[in-house]
């Protein structure tokens, strides 16, 4: 978890991740080359793999049960990087551990819940979003049991808080422009005035 994340956002879907998963930790931290956590985790462990996009990744979505299993073995630690995109990409680009652990992604076909933050699209998902979709497909491989059922629920019922907060006209924070559906954001595109309500802080992956 980028610094920033962890020190302003304490609500933050990632905080809110590691209270619902059992076996999960936060690490804080931008160069995570010479983290001894991190590091200790790559030198004991037998299998680590990192959730990031792109192409050449092992695509959770597109592999049989037999292949994931096969791919991840039977206790898969992986690493996800929580904070804005900049600030993701900056942690990647400076921990050479984690640049050379192997890739998993997933095809995303779900529309984001969080509409309250600034996002590329709504196809863009929340750090607690895609570890859901992660979980299942990983129950789906036979490499992960945790109960999913109802994993998404105090992330669900943050966003239903906080928008009724928005939308009423007493509060100090009233925004009358604000909805509940996923409007495109122009934080992402160029020659354009940024948002100045909302701010996008997930990773789609």
């Amino acid at each position: 978890m980028h610094p920033k994340e962890y020190k302003k956002e304490k609500n933050g879907t990632g905080h809110m991740t590691n209270l619902q998963l059992e076996n999960s930790e936060i690490i804080v931290g931008i160069d995570f080359t010479n983290n001894k956590r991190v590091n200790d985790i790559l030198t004991n462990e037998k299998s680590a793999f990192l959730l990031y996009p792109g192409k050449d990744n092992f695509n959770l979505s597109t592999r049989k049960s037999s292949e994931i299993s096969s791919f991840m073995g039977d206790t898969p630690h992986i690493f996800i990087l929580d904070g804005t995109w900049p600030c993701a990409r900056k942690m990647l680009k400076l921990s050479k551990n984690l640049q050379k652990l192997k890739r998993v992604s997933f095809d995303n076909k779900i529309k984001s819940k969080f509409i309250i933050k600034q996002q590329p699209e709504s196809l863009c998902l929340s750090t607690i979003e895609s570890v859901y979709t992660v979980l299942n497909l990983l129950k789906e491989g036979n490499v992960e049991q945790c109960e999913t059922k109802d994993f998404l629920i105090p992330f669900e019922k943050m966003i239903d808080y906080q928008l009724d907060y928005i939308l009423n006209p007493n509060s100090k924070n009233y925004c009358p422009k604000a909805n509940r559906e996923i409007s495109p954001k122009n934080i992402y595109k160029t020659n354009t005035q940024r948002n100045t309500v909302f701010e996008q802080e997930e990773i789609n992956y």
